[in-house]
């Protein structure tokens, strides 16, 4: 593994071309596969996979500076969602923004539309490398997402202040932003900014706890498991919106409410529950039972993937084993664990 990662970031920082970076992104996600093969845990494989994107990323980045004037502007490119947090599975798309300074000599429109340029360039050459064009269009080409700093901060402050709906869904995506290239110390202000605003403001906590606990661990009183009755996929579950969701909306809260600005998961839980007074053997618990559901979840789209379909998150429980079957169990109960503390300090 060690030669094919060493090989993998060679190819990668030398690649000139698209088509090199192509293949180097076809090399990941065989890589990736046979960590998965092999029994390397889920955490491990999803921060692999992250890494490797991000150094993906970059030098797709690298080689569109190259080509278009960013002279004099101070911005960085940031990561929200699943890449934000450093979880990307097999199947991903593409979620990410731009954060710049604007001087009171330079003009705030002619910046970002060189910026929005750049960034529409950046986009398709990522779709070509593997990581589809955001259905959602939240990309750093979508002027509403290459921002100032100060437009950056009034916007998390907008939905801080009024937790509608809608706000509490871009809270879900953005609040896991992460610098990937450029002035990263742009990225640690609106994080510092962020923290301050979100700790200030107990209504808003609360709101973001009430979205969290909007669903529940499939677990059923009479049966192990509740299953989905949608007719296009009986008795399935969705393992990212009723499992590993569960921990990343819980996580997100606690780490919001005590100040914490890690935004991967199993540091959030872990650096939490430590400021929360949680004890290390309750943590680790939680933890080992989201990891497995993420490693559910990449055995799944795996499995998928080979039989040629896109790889999705539904599992059926009647096709696991019995080991399986009592472990997922066990994982969602962790999951329900940590939702009750969420309901107990917001009196929910």
């Amino acid at each position: 593994q060690r030669v094919g990662l060493r090989q993998i970031r060679q190819t990668i920082d030398t690649a000139t071309t698209i088509d090199m970076l192509l293949q180097a992104s076809h090399d990941v996600r065989q890589l990736s596969l046979n960590m998965l093969a092999q029994g390397v845990g889920a955490e491990q494989i999803t921060h692999f996979i992250s890494a490797l994107n991000d150094t993906l990323t970059r030098r797709i980045i690298q080689l569109n500076v190259d080509r278009h004037d960013l002279f004099g502007i101070d911005w960085a490119w940031l990561s929200f969602g699943s890449e934000g947090r450093d979880e990307q599975t097999f199947s991903t798309d593409q979620d990410n923004g731009i954060i710049f300074l604007c001087t009171d000599i330079m003009d705030r429109e002619q910046t970002q539309l060189r910026l929005l340029e750049f960034a529409r360039d950046v986009n398709a050459d990522l779709d070509k490398c593997g990581f589809p064009l955001c259905t959602g269009n939240i990309m750093a080409s979508n002027p509403s997402l290459c921002l100032t700093l100060e437009e950056w901060e009034e916007k998390f402050d907008n939905w801080i202040r009024t937790p509608e709906p809608q706000a509490l869904l871009n809270a879900t995506i953005f609040f896991d932003f992460r610098p990937i290239y450029g002035q990263f110390n742009l990225a640690d202000r609106l994080r510092q900014s962020l923290l301050k605003r979100a700790r200030s403001n107990p209504l808003f906590l609360r709101m973001l706890s009430g979205n969290a606990l909007s669903i529940l661990p499939p677990l059923g009183k009479i049966r192990d498991f509740v299953t989905d009755t949608d007719p296009q996929h009986p008795g399935t579950i969705d393992l990212k919106k009723f499992g590993s969701r569960l921990f990343i909306d819980t996580a997100r809260v606690f780490a919001l409410a005590h100040g914490v600005s890690a935004t991967n998961t199993v540091q959030r839980i872990k650096q939490a529950a430590h400021l929360m007074n949680i004890s290390a053997d309750e943590a680790a618990a939680v933890i080992d039972g989201f990891n497995f559901i993420q490693l559910m979840r990449l055995r799944h789209q795996h499995a998928e993937q080979i039989q040629g379909r896109e790889g999705d998150n539904l599992i059926r429980p009647d096709e696991l084993n019995e080991v399986e079957r009592r472990i997922l169990k066990e994982a969602f109960r962790q999951a329900r664990k940590v939702q009750q503390r969420l309901k107990l300090d917001y009196q929910l």
